[in-house]
């Protein structure tokens, strides 16, 4: 009768490795989804006010770039030493950009840039290096981005996202 009981044990410890199986293949599936395609990413302070509001919870994409180009006007997700910024793309690889008398130039042409929350201060021509960016926040007078910190590199752009999750009230897509 051992013997009977040795091996029910080994059954009920092999269906139990059996069980499990899925629940592994899972979370492997969800923490390879979130290192290499999106992951959630909270919005920390006011940079992006009346777009984003502190607190608001985005999907980003970390895919979505490696198989299109950074748009101009996309909002991006920067890697910093610290932590992150988001910000939105207003200058791409190789222009000039400035603001003068409160419009937007990139190679010296007047842009519309419907995105600001207040004026803009001037500021004199950046020209943007290669795989540069220039980003700013829409709340421009209350934002660290490249007037302060320069271009960024398109290495150190995490991703781009415009989905917001939560809080419940504000799920869709941001401007």
């Amino acid at each position: 009768m051992k013997n009977i009981d040795i091996k029910k044990e080994k059954h009920t410890y092999k269906d139990s490795l059996r069980e499990l199986i899925p629940y592994a293949v899972i979370i492997i599936v969800v923490v390879l989804i979130r290192t290499f395609l999106v992951t959630p990413i909270k919005v920390n302070g006011t940079s992006m006010t009346n777009t984003l509001q502190h607190g608001d919870t985005m999907i980003l994409n970390k895919i979505g770039m490696k198989i299109s180009d950074i748009k101009r006007f996309q909002i991006v997700v920067i890697k910093t030493d610290e932590s992150y910024l988001i910000k939105r793309v207003i200058g791409l690889p190789g222009e000039t950009i400035k603001y003068s008398d409160g419009k937007l130039y990139i190679n010296n042409k007047v842009i519309n840039d419907p995105y600001y929350k207040d004026n803009t201060e001037d500021f004199d021509e950046v020209k943007i290096p290669e795989d540069n960016y220039f980003v700013m926040g829409d709340n421009r007078n209350n934002s660290k981005d490249s007037r302060i910190i320069g271009t960024i590199k398109k290495e150190d752009i995490l991703g781009t996202t415009k989905l917001i999750i939560f809080p419940i009230s504000d799920i869709g897509i941001a401007k």
